[in-house]
């Protein structure tokens, strides 16, 4: 018992946040001016959609992460978990609203862009943004308590954690895909990346209300007036059972959809598939119950599909039907191997591409990663050193070049530059245990500190 204990209280050790986490306030006015959406917010939120609309029109994974990155539309959302998480109506509704402004702007201007380009055939990435699945569910829900924790976070919250909630949950690609579907009357198309992206929206808000509930534990809004307080809570729980209804109910529909491919996946390739003829193509249509698979090679004479069918039990698919389309009679085995060879050789070339376009996200990241840091760092850590050095009056810092001569050769490295100016001159001591908590506080070894006095 006494192992266990101090297993649990090792855990309860890890996992704290502690000092790490940001005062309360600070977070919340961070996330309360991420919400609103007006003047330059409004103006990047336009662009990253022609950018995201020009890279699902070019089929460029590079150029849709990019403009992930650059759009701001966590914010409202984001900003509607805390709403209900802390009983603050108020917030709630100016971010469902700030929300709804952002969604509109955006597939008018996703319409308006595929109204006036030539290109208008569904892409790949295009059609990856209509069907969304458990585990877009999945994403959503741990990308939203990823991005509530690293908010709260004093380490993490300027790091690449907030860029990668929004690459990985995708919000604005659906958006486009709604644009393209409304521009070309292609309404299905659109319900169905609108689908996506409500259950993106859905999800991260409901990990938001999770996070600010369970993890970081924010007191709720207490009101002088108790009758509107208890108006306010019975306004907040419909809206949080309205939130996890449909939350429930999707999850369910795609947990089923998720298990009917699953099982239809092994019924394909342990008994419809032989030696003599080889699946191309396979489509399952859980709503419709049916299975259609292109064989290609020697016909599957009657005998072998009535074989087939009463198989289906076994994989769970009594009530299924399987529709078997045999397009390419008379092939041999070798002409089969032959034709899968190419598609393989077309596969490596799509994963050289898969892999030249990773290289291409990284440094983005990378890029964006430098960005926030040389943008916002040093407002964040400018408070919290004066509140341990009060000498200090201004801080700049961020990643620079650092050129030295070895052996008569010119050498580089990249160094991390941390530049103070204080009113009195710092003793060493003072200066030594700077730099000893910059180390600490940023989590790297290679800071180079300089400290200037400021001359009368």
């Amino acid at each position: 018992m006494n192992i266990l204990q101090e297993l649990r209280d090792w855990l309860k050790g890890m996992f704290r946040l502690g000092e790490d986490m940001a005062p309360e306030e600070e977070t919340i006015s961070a996330i309360e001016d991420g919400v609103e959406f007006k003047g330059a917010k409004l103006w990047i939120l336009v662009l990253a959609i022609f950018v995201a609309s020009l890279g699902l029109n070019t089929n460029s994974a590079a150029v849709i992460i990019g403009a992930m990155l650059i759009s701001p539309l966590m914010g409202p959302i984001i900003g509607m978990g805390l709403g209900v998480g802390i009983n603050n109506f108020m917030l709630f509704k100016r971010a469902a609203m700030n929300y709804l402004v952002a969604t509109l702007f955006s597939v008018a201007t996703a319409a308006l862009y595929f109204l006036i380009t030539p290109i208008d055939d569904a892409q790949s990435e295009l059609l990856a943004r209509t069907s969304p699945t458990i585990y877009d569910v999945g994403i959503a829900l741990c990308g939203g308590l990823a991005g509530i924790v690293a908010l709260s976070s004093r380490s993490q919250r300027m790091g690449n954690v907030i860029p990668g909630v929004a690459i990985a949950t995708a919000l604005m690609p659906p958006l486009c895909t709604v644009g393209f579907g409304v521009a070309t009357g292609s309404w299905l198309f659109a319900l169905g990346a609108l689908y996506l992206y409500l259950i993106n929206t859905i999800f991260i808000s409901l990990a938001t209300f999770i996070g600010v509930r369970f993890v970081v534990r924010y007191p709720k809004k207490v009101f002088v007036d108790k009758a509107r307080e208890k108006r306010v809570t019975h306004i907040i729980t419909l809206i949080s059972i309205l939130t996890i209804i449909p939350s429930v109910y999707i999850t369910f529909q795609m947990v089923q959809e998720t298990i009917f491919a699953e099982r239809c996946q092994d019924f394909c390739r342990e008994v419809v598939q032989t030696d003599k003829a080889r699946i191309i193509s396979s489509e399952y249509d859980y709503a419709h119950k049916t299975i259609r698979v292109l064989l290609l090679g020697e016909e599957v004479d009657s005998a072998e599909i009535a074989h087939m069918v009463s198989l289906r039990q076994q994989y769970g698919l009594s009530d299924v039907h399987l529709d078997i389309v045999q397009g390419a009679g008379g092939l041999d085995a070798e002409s089969v191997q032959g034709i899968l060879s190419v598609e393989k050789n077309k596969l490596l070339v799509t994963q050289k591409q898969l892999s030249n376009q990773d290289a291409e996200i990284k440094l983005l990241r990378d890029s964006i990663e430098h960005l926030y840091v040389e943008n916002g760092l040093s407002r964040i850590l400018l408070p919290e050193v004066v509140a341990l050095f009060p000498e200090v009056k201004s801080l700049s810092a961020g990643k620079v070049l650092h050129s030295y001569m070895s052996d008569s050769m010119m050498l580089d490295s990249s160094v991390y530059l941390v530049s103070i100016s204080t009113d009195i001159r710092m003793r060493q001591n003072e200066e030594q245990r700077l730099n000893l908590w910059l180390q600490q506080r940023l989590g790297r070894k290679d800071i180079k500190m300089v400290v200037l006095p400021i001359r009368r």
